[in-house]
Order: C-alpha cells, then structure tokens, then sequence
C-alpha cells in the first residue's frame, strides 16, 4: 500500500474542495446581495455543472492515457486561474455581461474540480493492493468523508470572508494558497500514476458494465435529489424566510456538509456495527429505502400550515446523515465493479452522471424554489430518491466487497 501517495493525493484534494465550497458560497451571497433571481443564480452554476459532465467523460480516458497526475495538477491549475478571473468581476457591470463572464469562470472551475476529484479517486484504487476490499472502502470513505467536511468548511469560510474582508480579497487569497499546493504537489506525484497497461480506444469512455451503467444512473437522481432543495433554494430560504445573515446561512451550510462528510467517514465500521459485514447491491436497497422514508418525512413536515424551522432543519440533517450512508456505499460499489485497467474510464463515466445530477438539481432548484419555494424542492427529492433506489434493484451480484474492521 502506498500511504504517501494517498497522502499527497489527498492533501491536493482538500485544498481544491476547501476553496471550491467557499466559492459556491461566495458567488451564491455575492449575487444575491447585488439583486439576482434565484432562476439568475442557478445559471451561474449552469457551465460549472455541466462542464464537469464533459470533464469526467473526457477525462477518465485521457486520465487512461496520460495518467492521473497530469489530471490532478491540471485541475488545481484551473482553479486558481478560475479564481483569478471571478476576482475581476465589477457590480457595475450590466447583467448580461456579468451573467457570462461569471458563468465562464464557473466553466474553469467545474473543470478543475471534476478534473482533481476523478485523479484522487482513481489514484486511490491504484495505491491499494488489488481485491483489498477493506483497505479500499476505508479509503474511499475517509477521502470521500473527509473532503465533504471540508467543503462545508468552505462554505462557512466563504460566508465569513464576503462578510469581513469582501468579494475579491477572498479570492485573491484563495488563489494564492492553491498554488502554494500545487507546488507542493507537482514534485510528489509519478508520472506514471493511473496510466493503462494497454491502448484504450475512446468510445470505450461509455462504459460497456451494466452495472456502471445502473450505478451511474443512480447516482445522477441521488444527487440530483440533494441539489434540488441545497444550491439554491436552502440558502434563499434561510435569508428571505428565516431572516438569517450571510454568516450565519454559511454556518448553516457548512454544518451540513461537514456532518455529511463526517458519516461518510465512519460509514465503513458503522455499517459493520450495523450487521452489514458486506457491501453489496442489497446494501444500496437498504439504505436507499430509508433515505425514502426520510425524504418523504420531511417533505410532509415542511407541507404543513405552520411548518416549525427547527423542524425542517433536523429533518434536513437527518436526510444528510442517511444520504452519507448512500453515497458512501456508491462510491465504493463503483470501483469495486471498476476494471482495474480501465477504473479511471469507469470511474469517470459514473461522476460524470455525478455532475449531471448536480446540474440538473441546480436548475431545478432555482426555478422550483421561484415557483413553490422550498416545499416543491422537497417533493421533487423525494420522487429522485425513489427512482435512485429503485434501480439499486437492477445491480448484478459482486465479490470482494467486505466491510472493513476498524484499526
């Protein structure tokens, strides 16, 4: 097992996830305070998702051939370039003009993230023994879990930087602590890392696995489900609704992605604890059936005539801790069924659907919100959670796929 390489690979993760969440924040914040729709925000969003839909098709392939340490140095490149870019942005500009340029550095920045997020999770595979089960999952759920609580610490970073110190010094300090990292990493990575054994044509990128075909699939309505109500509707929700500050909406935030990401770090030895000591379809079914129950729980809640915000809150929260569950079991499942020479292709092709989900939750989360405010966000979640669950019963069988003892 090769620790090290896990280690920098992760470290390099972090940094982009930490200042990928606290842009989000900032872009969200910054606009809204400047007057711009909900629909008007969803789009600034619109290239960043879907450019990362383009990322991680062409990029499993050319992560293939070229090897995953060309993909991950080139993301955190595009980051800082992205940030550059968004710190030029002026209040005065006419909105159309400020609408695309934004929405052209937010292109950058979808790139760059799926770009680092596929090379860290493909690397992963490559620094664990073949058919180590339990050394994988735990690692996949400790850089999946721990990138998540990260990102929620960016959310609240981005909050509290917009509040103290403004739109472009945020950025501009961003920028400067990505390319300390990226230094950092350009000298610690082999070339070789990720690259195939063998010639991998491209229209192999379309994954040929039923499987990665059905987990995919999943995987664009799971996360599509969590957009639907979190991009950009919650935030909206808090400010108009609640009456809450920018600090206070990024706490809020922050708070859920980090506890998200908590769950997905322990899911492996709390599934274990939960009598699951193998990973398998039937644990997806499981899981998926409760996030169902959760789902439409909260969505009742929220529908009644004087729906308690402490309510939705925890039920919100709670919808995270069983959505963690969900993704971290996904995650794991899908470089199980991965083919080691070709993981990167598979693996990308499954965050493709990824980004696909996010993008089509974020449009549907700013027009929903527009038109039946976070209540109809909610429904809409539920009905995603039911199809992503549903095709959890159509996975073939899997070996090697047990969980983890703790050490």
């Amino acid at each position: 097992m090769n620790t090290r390489g896990y280690a920098i690979v992760t470290a390099s993760y972090w940094a982009l996830t930490l200042t990928d969440g606290a842009l989000r924040m900032l872009v969200t914040l910054y606009f809204h305070q400047l007057g711009y729709s909900p629909f008007d925000l969803a789009l600034l969003f619109l290239l960043y998702e879907f450019c990362g839909i383009v990322t991680n098709l062409l990029g499993g392939w050319l992560g293939t051939r070229l090897g995953l340490r060309v993909m991950l140095l080139s993301g955190l490149g595009l980051q800082v370039i992205a940030l550059l870019m968004l710190s030029f942005v002026q209040a005065t500009w006419a909105l159309a003009l400020s609408v695309s340029y934004v929405m052209a550095a937010q292109a950058l920045s979808g790139i760059a993230k799926d770009l680092t997020k596929l090379g860290s999770k493909s690397a992963v595979k490559a620094f664990v023994p073949e058919r180590d089960a339990s050394t994988l999952f735990r690692w996949v759920g400790w850089l999946t879990g721990s990138k998540n609580a990260l990102k929620g610490l960016g959310f609240f970073m981005g909050g509290v930087m917009l509040s103290t110190i403004g739109f472009a010094m945020s950025l501009w300090i961003m920028a400067a602590g990505l390319m300390a990292v990226l230094m950092l990493a350009t000298g610690h990575l082999t070339a070789s890392l990720g690259k195939s054994t063998r010639q991998v044509a491209f229209s192999q990128t379309f994954s040929r696995s039923s499987a990665i075909n059905i987990l995919s699939l999943g995987r664009l309505c799971l996360f599509s489900s969590r957009d639907v109500w979190f991009v950009v509707a919650l935030p909206l929700f808090l400010i108009e609704v609640v009456g809450w500050n920018f600090a206070w909406v990024g706490a809020c935030l922050a708070s859920w992605v980090i506890g998200y990401g908590l769950v997905q770090a322990v899911a492996p030895k709390a599934l274990r604890l939960a009598g699951a000591p193998i990973i398998t379809a039937r644990t997806a079914q499981i899981c998926g059936s409760v996030l169902i129950l959760v789902s439409g729980g909260l969505a009742m809640g929220a529908s009644s005539v004087m729906p308690s915000i402490s309510l939705v809150l925890t039920g919100l929260a709670v919808f995270g801790i069983v959505f963690a569950l969900n993704s971290s079991v996904h995650s794991y499942l899908v470089l199980a069924y991965a083919e080691f020479d070709t993981v990167a292709m598979d693996v990308g092709f499954y965050y493709m659907a990824n980004a696909a989900g996010r993008l089509l939750g974020t449009l549907m989360s700013g027009w929903l919100y527009l038109e039946t405010g976070l209540v109809g966000c909610l429904w809409m979640s539920m009905g995603l959670v039911v199809t992503a669950t549903g095709l959890m019963f159509a996975l073939p069988s899997i070996k090697y796929a047990s969980v983890p003892t703790s050490k």
